[in-house]
């Protein structure tokens, strides 16, 4: 586990900017921290991703969680890290880049559906675990999962989620920590106010499903 990542200290949605170009990398992120996020991902099947990587960690890396998203080799890992990326996350669990992202002290967040892969994915030093898709498993699956994860493990769930306390509260209460966010949040073709208002919309349902 990356020893620099405390939950405590982040808003725990990870904002998925799948098709962000560079040249609009930095006023996106400038709307999400504004709302309140802390963490940015980048896909690396996105335009020029390590190019936006590099931006947002030269203008918030030090205050931010800013990497990578899609990450499937060790090749690619590495050229995330050289970036100076603290985040990086997958859509499966390979162990090099897991424990690649560890040994870098990047806060690693590999996708995984079994237990099998969950511990696995555990063992090779991973900060948690993306849920996805969650739509796999559904609510009984996750609440199974949970039953048998060590209590303090920072479980993700990712795909479907969206913008309202019915959506994240009852994946909460089975355990879930936070939750990574994409389609619902942003696409390349949303205005900026689109964005503002989904960011806040996220924001306001986290905090009120903390609240009720």
């Amino acid at each position: 586990m990356s020893k620099l990542f405390k939950l405590e200290q982040q808003l725990p949605l990870i904002a998925i900017l799948r098709g962000v170009a560079p040249k609009d990398v930095i006023r996106i992120t400038e709307i999400l921290i504004e709302a309140g996020f802390t963490m940015i991902e980048i896909p690396l099947n996105s335009p020029d991703a390590l190019i936006s990587i590099k931006r947002l960690v030269e203008r918030f890396g030090k205050d931010y969680f800013i990497g990578a998203g899609t990450v499937t080799t060790l090749k690619q890992a590495e050229e995330v890290i050289a970036t100076g990326a603290n985040l990086i996350v997958t859509p499966n669990f390979n162990e090099q880049v897991v424990q690649a992202g560890a040994q870098a002290g990047c806060a690693t967040f590999p996708g995984i559906v079994t237990p099998t892969e969950a511990f696995s994915a555990l063992a090779a030093g991973a900060t948690g675990i993306k849920i996805f898709p969650i739509s796999a498993l559904g609510m009984s699956g996750f609440k199974a999962l949970m039953s048998v994860l060590p209590p303090n493990t920072l479980c993700f769930p990712v795909g479907g989620i969206n913008p309202t306390i019915e959506s994240l509260k009852p994946l909460m209460e089975l355990g879930a920590k936070g939750f990574g966010l994409g389609a619902s949040l942003y696409s390349p073709n949303m205005s900026d106010e689109t964005i503002k208002e989904n960011a806040q919309l996220f924001v306001q349902a986290y905090q009120g499903s903390l609240a009720v």
